[in-house]
């Protein structure tokens, strides 16, 4: 990964977060030295080191799994919204934005900086594969409250969009770029672009399902309304192409291309003059399922005994020595009823450019 920018904002809080390529070297003769007391330490540590660069289409990194992450949790896990440390949690807006690609990398410190110029300070890293992410997400306004202490409902908005680029030709870009004046000959193979956004309105049940002192385990569903607001992408199969600079002459050069491509447009419409967007007849029904397993050995630190006798666990403290979550979303689709899709067959020889 060459450059990552990650914005987090959430209720009025700005976090912003930059992520970088890391090279790890183990030094394998220093660790035979460390105990084994230590393995378990050092092994967990890594998984939080390398985590971030495994959730590439995750969003709100490194905030959803907090305990005090309240109802913004309930995009990764249904279950996490009780047993929470709230009784009721309201969001009024939350922003993520995360990009990535393996083409360009900048510092991101310098580009902050007056009179930073992209072109010349840009490090790149053009190869026949390229590949770019962009992953926007909005929560809009949401809350949870605790039906009982086993019980829990939350009610969420949320705006979401994907685009993503595989198999790009970087050193294609960078010759063009560069203004090389070279001959250009490369086979692209299957080029990969979509983009897709779309917004949800979701309704989130979850309840304790097992609390045996140790043992604790809570589950959640969430059923979500989809509105799509428009997808698109551009595929290539074969693609080939071959530029000769000279194939004309000294100022006249001729391409020659292979395979097809593919364009398609769904219900991404706009009125007659192109300026107004009209939101598409796109809608469908998407389910989120989690569960979240805690081994609770030290329970009797936690419990408190009230005026009336009735003994009761603290909810500010973290009662668990392990914590496991699973969780299966954005089960479901998005019926798209009009668009358009077309197949040109790019073969050409010897065209003059």
């Amino acid at each position: 990964m060459i450059f990552e920018y990650h914005v987090s904002v959430v209720y009025t809080r700005f976090n912003l977060n930059f992520m970088f390529s890391l090279t790890y070297m183990l030094y394998f003769r220093a660790l035979q030295t460390i105990q084994q007391r230590f393995m378990k330490k050092i092994t967990l540590l890594l998984l939080i080191i390398v985590s971030p660069y495994l959730m590439q289409g995750q969003s709100f990194n490194g905030f959803l799994t907090d305990n005090y992450s309240g109802v913004n949790s309930v995009i990764a896990n249904p279950a996490n919204i009780t047993d929470s440390r709230f009784k009721t949690d309201i969001n009024l807006v939350g922003v993520s934005a995360f990009g990535c690609n393996d083409y360009a990398g900048i510092n991101v410190l310098d580009a902050t900086k007056s009179g930073y110029d992209f072109e010349d300070s840009a490090k790149l890293y053009p190869t026949d594969n390229n590949n770019a992410l962009v992953n926007t997400d909005i929560m809009g306004p949401a809350f949870m409250f605790n039906i009982n202490k086993n019980s829990s409902l939350a009610v969420f908005t949320r705006s979401r969009a994907f685009v993503t680029a595989h198999n790009v030709n970087g050193e294609l870009i960078d010759n063009f770029e560069g203004d090389n004046n070279e001959d250009v000959s490369f086979d692209d193979g299957g080029l990969i672009t979509t983009g897709h956004g779309w917004g949800e309105l979701g309704v989130t049940y979850a309840r304790v399902i097992i609390d045996d002192r140790t043992k604790f385990l809570k589950g959640g569903l969430t059923v979500k309304y989809l509105q799509g607001a428009g997808s698109a992408h551009i595929n290539g199969d074969n693609i080939s192409v071959d530029l000769d600079v000279d194939g004309y002459g000294p100022d006249t050069a001729s391409i020659s291309t292979t395979g097809d491509l593919t364009y398609a447009v769904f219900d991404a419409s706009v009125d007659e003059d192109g300026y107004e967007y009209e939101l598409p007849k796109a809608t469908g029904v998407g389910f989120d399922l989690g569960f979240v397993y805690e081994w609770r050995p030290d329970y009797p630190k936690y419990q408190k005994t009230n005026s009336n006798g009735d003994t009761y666990y603290v909810k500010d403290k973290n009662k668990y020595k392990l914590k496991l979550g699973l969780s299966i979303t954005d089960i479901g689709s998005i019926n798209y009823k009009d668009g358009i899709e077309e197949t040109y067959n790019i073969n050409q020889t010897d065209v003059n450019v």
